[in-house]
């Protein structure tokens, strides 16, 4: 393995970060600028708590929210872009030290997106 295959491998994944992050950012805030806009009415009463739904740990509502520009919905599914973000980058960085036959990390890699996703699927 060359160095400037190393390098090109390091910039292919920061570009990745850098495109991911911030299609993140634009996701949230048009979903904060069409809450904001959107927001009017009654004033919430702060002075009990009342727990939110467990509306937030189904993916399907918060896709189809998003697809139809509910603003919730695109906050919540911008916010799943920036958890994606770091995994996707592990995904590449999986295949790319395959492609380059880099086999420590290729099952380095491997094991850091296998605790990825079971931290982020397994509930307890």
């Amino acid at each position: 393995m060359t160095h400037a295959t190393d390098q090109r491998l390091e910039v292919a994944m920061g570009k990745m970060l850098r495109i991911g992050v911030t299609v993140a950012a634009i996701v949230v805030f048009v979903g904060g600028v069409i809450y904001l806009c959107q927001a009017g009415g009654p004033l919430p009463d702060y002075s009990h708590f009342h727990g939110a739904s467990a509306a937030g740990d189904h993916f399907g509502p918060v896709f189809s929210g998003a697809f139809h520009f509910e603003s919730k919905s695109l906050i919540e599914f911008g916010i799943l872009l920036l958890i994606a973000t770091p995994i996707c980058r592990v995904l590449f960085g999986v295949v790319g030290f395959f492609l380059l036959k880099d086999w420590f990390y290729t099952a380095v890699s491997t094991l850091v997106l296998t605790v990825l996703l079971v931290s982020f699927f397994v509930r307890r």
